[in-house]
Order: structure tokens, then C-alpha cells, then sequence
């Protein structure tokens, strides 16, 4: 018996040397493979460019000290083509045929929810970055790392209309012109409620079409309103259409503020000089102060470059993607294995370090804390102007 048990031995070490058979431990030396789509083409593609490149930096560096468990980590990414769909399909095929370990969530409202949806079927966990509508967010395991806040809708029209009072400058009337984009109309829907609850008069309500690519009809009628500010609803490369479509008629609001902007072709346009958006990190103290985030900005300040991105700077997109691969680790390590469950369970009982802060998952749908900040265009970029204590220094909200 000890003859056959050693030759055994023998011949199942020959195989393994001629790369017939595997040790028992050969699944720990594979790569950790974590699969997620993004709009790298279609209307959502100027933001979504900056999420690609944000996750290629964080594994790179995240490899370079070891990588996950032990093992490098592996980013499959496909493009959705902005359509939700398509993601859908993708995130399906994801976990079926690619067999990722692990799912990282697309960008943009309507592509996560339709990511979740297959998330939940399989019991994956799911960690996402831009999700702007939290009643969507069914599902038991998943886990936001844009950090709106439960109510979004209520909270953030409150943190702007707050930074515009504090100038001590009284606007009074308002024009709310949106985009259908599901996540900036559902913000635009509470910012008119917010809006009337503060006094403000409204003088005009527009819709587009998402893809619209004519606002001049939408811009006259804003000029002709005649409001002290502009809430513009507007997704990526929308904004900047507006605007330009108000500088042919020779007309720029007194205030504007922008929902989810593309923040680079915002910052540069000589079109959106003092617009305002909302924002959760801007690359300047004190988000600075934290380390890992200083590391950040640096490398991606050189890789926005060489990639030549319209805007080099680290700010909210940038920063939501970072923060939802440091969730993503955080859960991995916490819990030394890959379990979907398991990651869950820690996160809804753990608050998590990332470069914007301090994120929760114990409240509403799994969100937690509202950070939103209110930033502005100045000088052809963005620095944030409230709350004071998050301003850049010896900065301050401007009205013309």
C-alpha cells in the first residue's frame, strides 16, 4: 500500500510538472478578477473616461503592493455604450461566461440599476460609485460609495441654496431646466420643492430629452424668463451645450448651478465662468491632508495628461470612483476571502476610510452620510466655496 501510495505521488508530480495537472493550491496564485462595464462610448463616454482611467491607476498600485489576498488583481472592463441594456447583458455574461470573483459597479444611475438587477439574481455583491437615486437601491447587497445621502433630493438643493444665502446677496426668482436623465431629473423634481419651501419664485420648467443636441430653443426661453439663478439638470456634455447655446444669444445667467457635469469641459469652457456643482472632492486642502489622497492626485494629475484629458484635476468623479475600489478592498481584506455575503455583512457594521471621507452603509438602502460640497468654476477650475470649513484657501463662493 505504501509502494502504491508513494509511486501515486510520483506520477502526480510528473503531471504536475509537465503542467498536466494542478497543485491544490494553484487557485490561490490566479489572478483576483473583478469585472464592471463603462460608457466608454455614447453620451456618458467624457465622464466615464475618467472612471477608467481612476480604476487602471488603483489596480496598478494596489498590484504593486501585492495585490488582494496574495494574489494580483485583474480588471476586466467592456464598454456599455452609455446604454443600459447593453450593461445589463454585459454584467450577465460577466458572472456567467468570464466567471469574474468580483463586480465593480458601472457609471451612471441607470446602467448601475440595471448591473444590480443581475447582481441581486446571482447574490453578488455589488460596489458602485455614481448612483444619484437612492430609492433604487433595492438590493440588500449593495453598497454606494457616492455619498448623497438617503434624500439627495432634498439635501442637496438645501447645501446650495445655504452657499448662495451666506453671500448675502438675496435671489429671489429661479428657473429649474433639466435634462430626463433619470438621477439629474429626480434632483431637479426636489430642487423645485426645496426651491418653493425657501421662497424662491419659479418663473420657468424645462425638459429634454436625454442625447438632446439642440438647446437653443431651451436657452431663449431662459433668457427671456429672466431668473437671478439657473439650476441646470444636466449629465456630462449637456451643461456645456446649454451654455454655449445662451452665449449666441448673447445671455449668461446671473448664477447657474449644474447637477453632474463633465467636470473638465465645464472648468475650461469660457462659457461657465463662476457656474456652480456639487462635489465631494476637490484637489486642494483640506482634502489634501490625507495621504493616500495626496498619492492620488499626484499620479493621476501626470496619467489625466499623458491621456490627454480636458481636465487633468482630481474632483468628484474622479474621487467617487477611487472611493468605490477602496470600499471594494476594504471589504475583501476585512473579511480575508472573497465571500459575497460575508463582504456585505462586515459593510453594513463598518464605516470605511476613503479620500472623500468617512462612508457608512447602515441607513436607508444601505447609504449613508450626505458629504455633497458645493464648488465653483474659477479662474478656469474648480474650487470648493461651501461649506467654509471645505473651502480651498482664501476661497469664496463669487456672484457677478
Amino acid at each position: 500500500m505504501k509502494l502504491v501510495t508513494r509511486l501515486a505521488g510520483a506520477a502526480l508530480g510528473l503531471l504536475v510538472g509537465l503542467g498536466l495537472a494542478q497543485p491544490a493550491n494553484a487557485q490561490s496564485t490566479q489572478p483576483i478578477r473583478i469585472g464592471s462595464t463603462l460608457a466608454l462610448t455614447g453620451p456618458l463616454s467624457a465622464t466615464a473616461l475618467i472612471h477608467k482611467l481612476v480604476g487602471e491607476i488603483y489596480v496598478e498600485q494596489l498590484n504593486a503592493k501585492g495585490g488582494l489576498l496574495g494574489r494580483k488583481v485583474e480588471w476586466i472592463v467592456k464598454d456599455d455604450q452609455s446604454k443600459p441594456d447593453v450593461a445589463r447583458t454585459i454584467y450577465e455574461q460577466l458572472i456567467t461566461v468570464d466567471k469574474v470573483d468580483l463586480l465593480l459597479g458601472p457609471y451612471a444611475t441607470g446602467n448601475i440599476v440595471a448591473a444590480m438587477g443581475v447582481a441581486q439574481r446571482y447574490n453578488k455583491i455589488l460596489v458602485h460609485h455614481t448612483l444619484g437615486i437612492p430609492n433604487l437601491a433595492k438590493y440588500d447587497m449593495q453598497f454606494p460609495a457616492w455619498s448623497v445621502g438617503a434624500n439627495p433630493e432634498t439635501t442637496v438643493p438645501n447645501t446650495v441654496f445655504d452657499a448662495l444665502a451666506a453671500t448675502g446677496k438675496p435671489m429671489k426668482t429661479i428657473a429649474v431646466v433639466t435634462s430626463k436623465f433619470p438621477s439629474v431629473f429626480y434632483m431637479s423634481e426636489g430642487a423645485r420643492a426645496v426651491a418653493k419651501q425657501r421662497g424662491f419664485q419659479e418663473v420657468l420648467f424645462l425638459e429634454w430629452e436625454f442625447g438632446n443636441r439642440d438647446y437653443g430653443p431651451i436657452a431663449s426661453r431662459v433668457k427671456d424668463a429672466k431668473p437671478d439663478f439657473v439650476w441646470v439638470g444636466a449629465i456630462g456634455l449637456e451643461g456645456n451645450m446649454l451654455a454655449e447655446a445662451m452665449k449666441k444669444i448673447d445671455y449668461t445667467p446671473p448664477m447657474q448651478f449644474h447637477m453632474y457635469p463633465a467636470p473638465g469641459p465645464m472648468a475650461k469652457s469660457p462659457d461657465t465662468q463662476n457656474a456652480l456643482a456639487a462635489s465631494i472632492f476637490e484637489q486642494h486642502a483640506p482634502f489634501t491632508s490625507n495621504a493616500v489622497a495626496a498619492e492620488f492626485v499626484k499620479i493621476y494629475n501626470d496619467r489625466a495628461a499623458k491621456a490627454n484629458l480636458p481636465d487633468t484635476a482630481v474632483e468628484t468623479q474622479a474621487a467617487a470612483s477611487y472611493s468605490a475600489w477602496q470600499v471594494l478592498t476594504a471589504a475583501v481584506n476585512a473579511t480575508k476571502g472573497l465571500d459575497d455575503k460575508a463582504m456585505s455583512d462586515w459593510l453594513k457594521k463598518n464605516q470605511v476610510d476613503t479620500i472623500q471621507g468617512k462612508l457608512r452603509f447602515d441607513r436607508q438602502n444601505n447609504f449613508g452620510d450626505d458629504l455633497m460640497k458645493v464648488k465653483q468654476v474659477q479662474n478656469g477650475q474648480w474650487v470648493t466655496v461651501w461649506p467654509k470649513d471645505w473651502a480651498a484657501p482664501g476661497a469664496k463662493l463669487i456672484v457677478p
